[in-house]
């Protein structure tokens, strides 16, 4: 199964359902299920608008797993914002959450996600950069295929 690594907490925003929604550099022609996994390194954006959606969702950054795969969802779609794709404003159509924990800059890629599922433990796991393939995943392929 292929799986991406991403910093805490939005690895966590999004096996927890609030992400939909990942906005990278670069875009994949991957379609498919995708492990989301939390890399080592906590990162405490100093955004005030990202600080207080923390706090309204009444998370806390100490109970957030490193290291681990926290969820997984479908890789449902990925778009260029600013490209051909997105000529009806897809990006521009994001608000909430949403756009608050995302980079939606001019030339980067949307990935949209669907049918996320938080694993009710999380497994540790070495990630990578980049899509990688996740073995441990295998367990899983079943019902995401």
């Amino acid at each position: 199964m292929k799986a991406i690594s991403l910093w805490q907490p939005w690895a966590s925003l999004m096996a927890l359902g609030l992400k939909k929604i990942e906005t990278r550099s670069w875009g994949t022609s991957y379609r498919g299920p995708l492990a989301i996994h939390a890399s080592k390194r906590l990162v405490i954006p100093p955004d005030p608008e990202f600080k207080q959606a923390i706090i309204d969702l009444g998370l806390a950054y100490y109970e957030w797993p490193l290291g681990q795969v926290v969820g997984i969802c479908d890789l449902y779609d990925c778009i260029q914002i600013g490209g051909e794709r997105d000529r009806r404003g897809f990006a521009d159509s994001i608000i909430g959450y949403e756009r608050i924990f995302g980079d939606y800059s001019l030339g980067r890629f949307i990935w949209v996600t669907k049918n996320m599922e938080k694993l009710a433990e999380p497994i540790k796991c070495v990630g990578r950069q980049g899509l990688f393939e996740w073995h441990c995943g295998d367990q899983f392929r079943a019902r995401w295929t």
